[in-house]
């Protein structure tokens, strides 16, 4: 054991230390109820301003982080039973919202990748890559295996994506370890969704913000670094084949790397095409997955319905084996179904903020320039002051009614509608009706016995899109 000796003198040293932690102490108490009296004094200056300027109802924000408590782990049904409180206008205080895609992005898309012109060239694409999901359910049935409805569905929307972007597959159904690198590609999605849609305690402090306290920023770039590994592997193939002389493959990566601004002749960097390609897969994939997974959730625990669904394929399609996107419109309560899906289950419960370019008057209310507006899709799908029965899966209220999901009617938006209705809506109403379609024309289906025994789970994983939280898993008949 070794002895240690301290030095007397070294307390001395240690007493101006003292005294100046003790003054230290002393100005904090001093200062501290000045600092509560000051923030309570704005504070309380706030609700007075904002009562003056003769705003919205809404739930009392909270000193400092305003109404961010309010929301809950399931904000779209915390919302909406506020909305039962102050009406369907109500202020809140909330951190910043994620931006639109900007303008010249969101021009290129609908012009090259959403334009009636470019969709209809792709039928074809669009039909190989349905009649890959209905071989794969195929081979799952021979084998008596479940099937991952939603994972299914999935990848067959992000190689439609990639083949109409890349040119190439991310995925094949036949090949184990593209099984799992589909599953780790829609996880990292899902977790992306999930991540940009939880409110962040670091908007309303940004003092705090280089600490990441609910480590958000941490998870948001460890997703987005996986992501744009992917990405970044396709654009350096296409950069090389285009310096080596190779032809054109005429796809939206080469019409992105050929774009030039009208205002200032330059073209999208790296970053910028990393942003987008994560949107593109995102909103583009995902959604359309997620539809039809709760459409076929639905369809199980509504037999009834099902049987109609089936019965007016083969009263309409008949002996055909493959059902062509000109027979949708056919298909009326096909279509009713989808409309009754996207009414309970929008895709995303929140349509992306707007803002308020000038003050305006709404109900008797104002609403200020500047105002970030977020409109909660997942409550009107549910109001039973327009919807009869709300919370029931009922397709029939859509065959006697001329209600549009397109954004005329806006009991039904969950694409938006104006300006900033969703670009992709045309792809995804597409591909939506001749995925559910096949696989229902194709297969009878039946619920594996211990979830017929306790019955779908509902419940909801929240996220920018609205998943379900316990994956769809059925076994397909082949008919």
């Amino acid at each position: 054991m070794t002895n240690f000796s301290i030095d007397p003198s070294i307390r001395v040293s240690f007493r101006p230390c003292t005294r100046f932690v003790r003054s230290i102490m002393e100005l904090l108490l001093l200062c501290t109820p000045c600092v509560i009296l000051l923030l309570s004094s704005l504070y309380l200056l706030r609700l007075f301003v904002d009562a003056r300027r003769n705003l919205p109802p809404g739930p009392r924000p909270q000193p400092l982080i305003g109404n961010i408590l309010d929301l809950g782990s399931q904000p779209h049904r915390s919302l909406a039973r506020l909305a039962g409180r102050y009406g369907p206008l109500m202020t809140l205080r909330l951190p910043p919202g994620p931006s639109a895609l900007w303008r010249a992005l969101r021009r290129v898309c609908a012009a090259e990748l959403f334009a009636p012109r470019s969709l209809d060239a792709h039928q074809r694409l669009r039909r190989d890559k349905v009649r890959q999901l209905v071989s794969h359910v195929a081979r799952l049935a021979r084998d008596g295996a479940a099937v991952d409805v939603g994972r299914a569905a999935f990848t067959a929307s992000l190689n439609l994506l990639s083949s109409t972007i890349f040119s190439a597959d991310l995925a094949d159904f036949g090949d184990a370890r593209a099984e799992s690198s589909v599953g780790d590609l829609r996880d990292l999605i899902s977790e992306f969704t999930i991540v940009v849609g939880v409110p962040n305690v670091s908007d309303f402090f940004p003092a705090v913000a280089p600490l990441d306290p609910q480590r958000l920023r941490r998870r948001v770039a460890r997703v987005f670094e996986r992501l744009q590994a992917v990405f970044d592997g396709h654009i350096e193939r296409r950069l090389r084949d285009r310096a080596a002389g190779e032809p054109p493959k005429n796809d939206f990566l080469d019409a992105l790397l050929d774009y030039r601004s009208p205002e200032d002749g330059r073209g999208f960097d790296r970053p910028t095409l990393q942003f987008l390609f994560t949107d593109l897969f995102s909103a583009g994939s995902d959604t359309s997955a997620v539809t039809v997974e709760w459409a076929m959730a639905q369809l199980l625990q509504n037999p009834p319905a099902m049987a109609k669904a089936r019965e007016e394929l083969a009263r309409v399609i008949g002996s055909k084996q493959e059902i062509e996107e000109s027979d949708i419109s056919q298909l009326k309560y096909l279509e009713a179904v989808v409309k009754e899906t996207l009414r309970l289950h929008p895709p995303a419960p929140f349509l992306l903020p707007h803002q308020a370019e000038t003050t305006t008057q709404v109900g008797g209310y104002t609403v200020p320039k500047g105002t970030r507006v977020l409109v909660n899709v997942w409550a009107i799908g549910r109001d039973s002051k327009v919807w009869s029965d709300p919370d029931k899966f009922m397709p029939e209220r859509f065959l006697q009614s001329e209600v549009d999901l397109r954004g005329r009617d806006f009991e039904l938006i969950p694409f938006g509608s104006g300006r900033r209705i969703c670009p992709g809506l045309p792809l995804a109403v597409r591909m939506v009706h001749l995925m559910l379609a096949s696989l229902l024309h194709r297969f009878e289906w039946r619920l594996l016995p211990e979830v017929e025994k306790n019955g779908v789970d509902m419940a909801e994983k929240f996220g920018m899109i609205l998943e379900l939280a316990t994956p769809l898993r059925a076994v397909a008949i082949p008919v």
